[in-house]
């Protein structure tokens, strides 16, 4: 897994996984050698007749064109799906049918991500809602550490799972990765759900806490550059299939994917992970341990996801796409260190935001590896080794001690 690389100094170059890599040159070179038949070589079978009007029961009204019009949409190639006519976009195969499978990879992470459900009331906020009521158990910096992680994070999801349901899933023409994306939307929901949860529970000013990626100037600002990646593609007559379109379509991806889940995310989760550390609100901080675990995931998937398409499509990754690369993840990290300064004000808990700024350097550099970029500050260090330690979730107690946990139906994934 890619995770593990962003916590650890010595990480080697990030690849993409072997999957995709097969999968790429399956892409580029369909015709390998003359040799037996296999199931992407073989001649596709024969299509069947279409069926027409008189084959629909008595008392349904379908008209032969009507047939004939759904079964084109169905049909698409009008040939049984083989998997080496897939492609993760602008693909002519048919998107209703899994298998053959192709994207090994991508439906891996589905089954994964599949057994790793958990619900916000399982946790026990009890604690948190004494220590939050307590006139002397918060300090003014930590209880802003709260406010600002759950003020940009409640409205940040909705925001992703929006751009996933409305943005993206229509343009994947690979059902593998549909299914990861529809098990994505619905994670994201868990966690806006939490953070509701959260912000229910503690009984804070729910009308300041959701609006403040309208009121916090450095909250807004990471709220507009996402939604602004949205604009193009969220137009009704937008379609993929042209250099042009499909650029438009994967500076999407790499906004989402790179910048916002893979950089923005970061100082919020590490500061209130580290109150949890002290054992200060630590069921905010479980959730936000689990949730942190579900968005590592969704990285690497569009980490995959992007490298998948750029090796199908290579032309798309030109000089100026790998330029627009850096500048979405320069941008990201210096959006996100405005908000480290916003969000600790003073040095509190061990951290101040001269290490956020490393810290995101770091990452930041790491991103860049991930896409095969040079990274733009090769010198920074992880300030925060810690967080490796928090993220695994295998332990039979959980860090925070609060439950007994195994993250498998509350989890089963691998972080190897």
């Amino acid at each position: 897994m890619l995770n593990w690389d962003d916590y650890n100094e010595d990480a080697q170059e990030a690849a993409p996984a072997p999957e995709v890599v097969k999968a790429a040159a399956q892409a580029q070179s369909p015709q390998m050698t003359e040799s037996a038949p296999t199931a992407d070589s073989a001649p596709a079978a024969p299509t069947p007749a279409a069926p027409d009007a008189s084959t629909v029961p008595a008392g349904v009204e379908l008209s032969d064109a009507e047939l004939l019009e759904g079964l084109k949409e169905l049909t698409m190639s009008g040939e049984r799906v083989r998997a080496a006519d897939k492609r993760m976009i602008n693909g002519s195969s048919d998107v209703n049918q899994v298998v053959p499978l192709k994207y090994d990879w991508a439906w891996q992470k589905y089954l994964d991500g599949s057994q790793n459900h958990w619900m916000p009331q399982e946790i026990n906020m009890t604690a948190d809602l004494a220590l939050w009521k307590s006139q002397d158990g918060l300090t003014d910096d930590e209880r802003r550490i709260i406010k600002f992680g759950l003020g940009y994070f409640s409205t940040a999801d909705t925001v992703v799972a929006n751009n996933l349901l409305l943005s993206i899933y229509k343009h994947i023409t690979a059902p593998e990765a549909r299914f990861y994306i529809g098990l994505q939307f619905r994670e994201e929901l868990i966690h806006a759900h939490a953070y509701q949860y959260c912000i229910e529970s503690l009984g804070m000013d729910d009308g300041e806490i959701w609006n403040m990626y309208r009121e916090q100037p450095s909250v807004a600002a990471k709220a507009a550059w996402s939604l602004k990646h949205t604009e193009v593609i969220n137009r009704p007559d937008f379609k993929t299939g042209t250099p042009e379109t499909d650029k438009e379509f994967l500076k999407n991806l790499m906004s989402y994917y790179i910048g916002a889940e893979g950089i923005f995310f970061y100082c919020g989760f590490a500061a209130i992970l580290s109150m949890g550390r002290q054992n200060k609100m630590a069921g905010v901080a479980e959730q936000f341990q689990y949730i942190l675990r579900d968005e590592s995931m969704h990285l690497n998937f569009g980490v995959d996801l992007i490298n998948q398409i750029k090796a199908e499509n290579p032309h798309l990754w030109d000089e100026e796409m790998q330029a627009h690369a850096i500048r979405i993840i320069r941008e990201a990290v210096l959006l996100e260190v405005e908000f480290a300064k916003d969000m600790l004000p003073r040095g509190v808990l061990g951290m101040n935001a001269k290490l956020f700024e490393e810290y995101l350097q770091f990452i930041g550099s790491r991103r860049c590896s991930q896409l095969g970029l040079a990274p733009q500050w090769p010198n920074a260090q992880n300030p925060f080794p810690w967080m490796s330690e928090i993220m695994d979730l295998r332990k039979e107690k959980n860090f925070f001690e609060t439950k007994v946990t195994e993250y498998q139906q509350s989890g089963a994934l691998s972080w190897d």
